[in-house]
């Protein structure tokens, strides 16, 4: 356990915690001594997640675009730990497509995960929390909300609105004791990236337009995001509400 315990003790949902930035942030935060719920829509993984990192995490498997998985989840987590103290909404994804050739359904499953399934899982959060005296929510949002990329319509536009609405939280919710802020990450190494490696006719050409996205000449690595999470969730950073900190390698400054 590290000596400087930042969210030691604290019990935390982490979703999308079976791989990628939420399975580092998992990673992380297991090390600095939390009680642990890691959240995925492959439950396989997120309980294999939890029996890899022990010290009691759970593993749950949700799709947090439904309400009733939802509640499920915090049931889980009060069960095993009778509160909740850190929320990471973390769980999402993205594919190419511009408003003229994304399929209406395609885009609206986009929403439902990226967007709607922050707002089911502080809904139903933010009681529990409430009821302890308040807490701390990180949501995944990206550089994209800002300054945009092409042909990822449905994406910039899902993480545009998590920048909103990290705000209207923590406006909301102040008085609760309970502050939200936001991690915009830049291109981050990922199982996501490893696929598109691997289907990609020019993989290495590929790699090199991806790392030419930063300042930095590279690709982020996820357990730089989740040092950024583990901060906003901590005491380090009590002062620190609808803030978002971009962690892009530089990219949206070129």
């Amino acid at each position: 356990m590290s000596a400087f315990g930042m969210v030691q003790d604290k019990v935390a949902i982490i979703t999308g915690g079976a791989s990628g930035i939420g399975l580092s942030t998992a990673t992380l935060f297991a090390q600095e001594g939390s009680k642990l719920v890691i959240a995925d829509i492959n439950e396989a993984g997120a309980i294999a997640a939890a029996r890899e990192l022990g010290g009691g995490a759970i593993g749950v498997g949700v799709d947090v675009s439904k309400a009733a998985e939802v509640q499920a989840m915090v049931a889980a987590a009060v069960a095993a730990f009778g509160r909740i103290d850190v929320l990471v909404n973390n769980a999402g994804f993205g594919f190419r497509g511009t408003v003229e050739t994304i399929e209406e359904a395609d885009w609206d499953r986009l929403i439902s995960v990226n967007l709607k399934g922050i707002f089911l899982c502080a809904k139903y959060v933010i009681p529990v929390m409430a009821r302890h005296g308040g807490g701390s929510i990180v949501n995944t949002g990206s550089y994209t909300a800002t300054s945009a990329i092409a042909d990822r319509a449905a994406y910039v536009a899902s993480k545009g609105g998590i920048g909103a609405l990290t705000r209207a939280m923590a406006i909301d919710h102040a008085k609760q004791n309970i502050r939200v802020n936001c991690v915009a990450p830049g291109t981050i190494s990922s199982p996501y990236f490893d696929k598109m490696f691997a289907q990609a006719a020019d993989p290495e050409a590929l790699r090199a337009e991806l790392d030419g996205r930063a300042l930095m000449g590279r690709m982020g690595k996820p357990d730089e995001v989740a040092e950024a999470i583990l901060w906003l969730a901590s005491r380090r950073s009590g002062f620190a509400t609808g803030s978002t900190l971009t962690i892009d390698g530089g990219t949206s400054i070129w």
